[in-house]
């Protein structure tokens, strides 16, 4: 017997529906990250031959810049950009002090 028509099935998918926790969309918050660093630059390039290949790239100090974020239906919310790579450290402070309160409505706006 297939799974669908079995009697218990309807029952099942109601008590599940029934005490489930309906979330507000407007209120949900779902946080991203993404970075860039200098070192993202290509090592090796083409030239005719004879010449060397010409291109920008940074010295040897390599800079990583995160950007963290909050997406909610009205847009993005709380940016943050460390310059540096992100650890858990810095990402519970940008949850606890940006996060939060823009989330509040304590943003300067």
């Amino acid at each position: 017997m297939a799974e669908q028509t079995r009697p218990d099935i309807p029952k099942c998918r109601k008590d599940r529906f029934d005490g489930r926790i309906d979330l507000d969309p407007s209120r949900l918050v779902f946080i991203d990250e993404t970075w860039a660093s200098t070192n993202m630059v290509r090592r090796c390039g083409r030239a005719p031959r004879g010449q060397s290949p010409r291109a920008a790239i940074p010295p040897v100090h390599w800079k990583t810049t995160t950007l963290i974020a909050g997406l909610s239906l009205g847009g993005i919310v709380a940016p943050f950009v460390p310059d540096r790579p992100i650890n858990r450290v810095a990402f519970e402070s940008y949850f606890e002090r940006v996060l939060v309160f823009e989330a509040a409505g304590y943003n300067a706006e």
